[in-house]
């Protein structure tokens, strides 16, 4: 038995964005839910494109969208590579899917909080921890939060599985995305003895795609590997010429901006010849971490 790997674009839509109780389960066990009455119990399906009201504004792709019987909104996207801009593209879609509740001049207590689920195949932060979970805090006195917003993001390269007792479902998920590959013969059976798991892995057989579906799946994995190639190799540049401004600038200012141009001039030169090949907007988005405005304006 050949499986496919759950990360890449297609396996994970396929998995997260049909399957209703699947996405319950993996939602329940990754949010920082308080207690069983603030899971979900049903969700329904929402259009992942997130199309403004005015056509001149931007608009934005997630992996899957969806709203339980509360109407609370769940965003959750599968990012291969970290860049800098990430997070302010997570910050834009939740806002978005937040104010987009309301018509104009409707009353805001119908306003319901937005979940932004983000599991990154990267690594961003200097630390050990690979949950990171975002509120709006006031900081010095009360510590009180304002309600509305949540995003939690999971550095998958950091999760190491370990007995986390009450956190058992996200174990056993996060081990789901990052044990099982294009390598795996035996899924563990600790993973098949879940009924959601298991049946999450039977997704991954390779025999439950098209020929088309598999070529497009390899094509994804050539995407994301030329594409961090490139990064890495902007990255080298992007420090050679910070060095050289740092001479006059200051070297750690120079570095740091030399690096970024690098990264933001790299981004866009990926993005403009995968355009070129053919390749869909939405997933050189995800490869290159540029809006779908920015790839379609190229």
């Amino acid at each position: 038995m050949r499986y496919l790997n759950p990360k890449a674009d297609l396996t994970f839509k396929k998995v997260f964005g049909e399957h209703p109780d699947l996405v319950i389960s993996f939602l329940n066990a990754l949010l920082p839910f308080k207690g069983a009455d603030e899971e979900i119990t049903w969700v329904e399906y929402l259009n992942p494109e997130l199309v403004p009201h005015n056509p001149l504004r931007k608009d934005s792709i997630v992996d899957v969208r969806c709203k339980d019987r509360l109407g609370r909104q769940f965003l959750v996207e599968m990012q291969m590579m970290w860049t800098s801009a990430y997070k302010q593209r997570v910050l834009f879609n939740a806002s978005k899917a937040y104010v987009s509740q309301l018509d104009k001049g409707g009353d805001y207590d119908l306003l319901q909080p937005v979940y932004s689920l983000n599991l990154v195949n990267d690594t961003f932060s200097e630390g050990d921890n690979y949950y990171h979970d975002y509120q709006i805090v006031e900081d010095a006195e009360t510590k009180k939060v304002i309600e509305g917003l949540r995003f939690i993001f999971i550095e998958l390269p950091k999760f190491t599985p370990k007995n986390y007792g009450d956190k058992k479902m996200q174990v056993l998920w996060l081990r789901y995305l990052t044990e099982i590959n294009e390598h795996t013969r035996e899924v563990p059976e600790e993973l098949l003895e879940n009924p959601e798991i298991s049946k999450a892995v039977t997704q991954l057989e390779e025999s439950a795609f098209s020929e088309a579906q598999l070529l497009g799946y390899e094509k994804f994995w050539d995407i994301v590997s030329t594409a961090k190639m490139h990064l890495s190799s902007a990255m080298r540049d992007g420090m050679e010429e910070g060095m050289k401004r740092g001479l006059k600038k200051g070297m750690e200012q120079g570095m740091a901006k030399g690096i970024e141009e690098g990264r933001a001039d790299e981004r866009l030169r990926n993005a403009r010849n995968l355009k070129q090949l053919g390749v869909s907007v939405e997933v050189i988005a995800q490869a290159t971490g540029l809006s779908t405005e920015e790839i379609q304006a190229l």
